[in-house]
């Protein structure tokens, strides 16, 4: 049997019903709250969020352990470098 690796929020961001460029805005901001290797959840409904928020990680440093969608929501966990 397979074990789905669990990954454990700091902070949850919840960003649906918003457009870009403001889930990438918002996640800067809360990003910025939080202290190194702690973790953000951000669900977003906006269709360009993976790409973005796959450029905004190779960008700021900051790391996309997991991008993955539940229902029409696309959720990314991220780790603050």
């Amino acid at each position: 049997m397979e074990t789905l690796e669990v990954i454990k929020e700091d902070r949850v961001l919840d960003c649906s019903g918003m457009l870009c460029p403001m889930p990438i805005v918002n996640t800067t901001k809360a990003m910025k709250e939080l202290q190194p290797g702690q973790i953000l959840k951000m669900v977003s409904t906006d269709a360009g969020s993976p790409p973005d928020i796959e450029a905004w990680s190779r960008q700021t440093g900051n790391e996309l352990l997991l991008s993955t969608t539940e229902g029409n929501a696309f959720v990314f966990f991220l780790k603050k470098s």
